[in-house]
């Protein structure tokens, strides 16, 4: 098979290593990892099982490896180019489109890089038990930037690591956004907070979602006890949909089986129009990667799958719930990272 990658990911995947302007060629087994000048030092070092080729312009010299190789069909993710790379890729030979040629190939994760996850995932819950301590301290008057800045120093601070994605840090009515960007909103006795972080590790991602009351037992547990009766009934309900969904999960049932488990309890319980996402997304090199696990995805699960499962519902003007964990799928079922 001949593929040709473009999107740091898929490359990193292939080569252990990828920086921002390179491509990753494969021809039947030989692979050629094509870079420019900057960064040909660093991908001699770090690249694995291929050979490394300097070029300032990436895809031309893919274009001269595969007229030399006389290829006459490539296949490509359309999803990792942009219509002008595309078109200089056109015309050249016959291209065959795949959308998620290698996001697929990279769903099912080794016994390796399950560890790698496991332990970003670790080190992510480290941060969380870290960054409920200094709220608990120092978090009362704060506002929604300031202790997404502490967050930040946190989840950087345990060892040499990446932030998975922006954190979230939603206080109160904010938090009934899935995606909320920070405001001056400031944390005061007995407000609801939602924090959503994770780490990179040795190039895997983790993912962590809790919604806690700040009080002076102030913890990321969850077990909690909110003031509002209602915040309380959505949580209770997000908490047993969460614990049903992972209970439940086996290899072999299709990811939107698995989001009906969840999405039915929170039906019943009156909320369904306010769970608005997805129960969970694949995690790996990327923090959004396959499977997703949607309500339409007809994706098998299958053991060696690592993918976060996070209900919530969403109330606007009142406030939000989300309480997300990575699993990994074994043979008896998803197993907590």
């Amino acid at each position: 098979m001949v593929y040709l990658a473009k999107s740091e990911a898929s490359i990193f995947y292939e080569a252990s290593y990828s920086n921002d302007n390179s491509l990753f060629l494969s021809i039947n087994g030989d692979n050629f990892f094509i870079t420019d000048g900057r960064y040909i030092e660093e991908s001699i070092k770090n690249t694995k099982n291929c050979e490394v080729v300097e070029s300032r312009d990436v895809v031309k010299k893919a274009k001269e490896i595969l007229r030399s190789k006389k290829v006459k069909k490539i296949f490509i993710d359309p999803l990792e180019w942009s219509i002008d790379e595309f078109d200089k890729l056109d015309h050249l030979i016959r291209i065959e489109k795949r959308k998620g040629l290698l996001s697929k190939k990279r769903a099912v994760k080794t016994l390796e890089e399950i560890a790698k996850i496991k332990k970003a995932v670790e080190i992510g819950k480290s941060a969380f038990d870290k960054f409920a301590v200094f709220i608990r301290e120092n978090g009362f008057g704060m506002s929604e930037k300031e202790l997404n800045w502490k967050a930040k120093e946190i989840l950087s601070s345990l060892g040499e690591n990446e932030l998975s994605f922006e954190p979230i840090t939603a206080i109160d009515a904010n938090s009934s956004l899935p995606h909320a960007r920070v405001t001056d909103t400031k944390l005061k006795k007995e407000s609801v907070l939602l924090f959503d972080a994770g780490v990179k590790v040795n190039g895997f991602c983790s993912d962590m979602t809790r919604t806690a009351c700040f009080d002076d037992n102030f913890h990321f547990g969850y077990e909690q006890k909110f003031k509002s009766k209602q915040m309380q009934r959505i949580y209770d309900i997000v908490l047993k949909a969460h614990d049903d969904a992972i209970f439940t999960a086996k290899p072999g049932m299709k990811a939107k089986e698995l989001d009906k488990i969840a999405r039915d309890i929170i039906e019943r319980a009156g909320y369904a129009k306010e769970f608005v996402h997805s129960l969970g997304h694949g995690v790996g090199i990327e923090i959004h990667e396959y499977p997703t696990v949607s309500a339409k995805s007809e994706t098998i699960l299958e053991e060696g799958m690592v993918f976060t499962v996070e209900p919530g519902i969403y109330l606007p003007g009142i406030g939000g719930v989300r309480i997300e964990d990575m699993v990994v799928m074994k043979s008896g079922g998803a197993e907590l990272l």
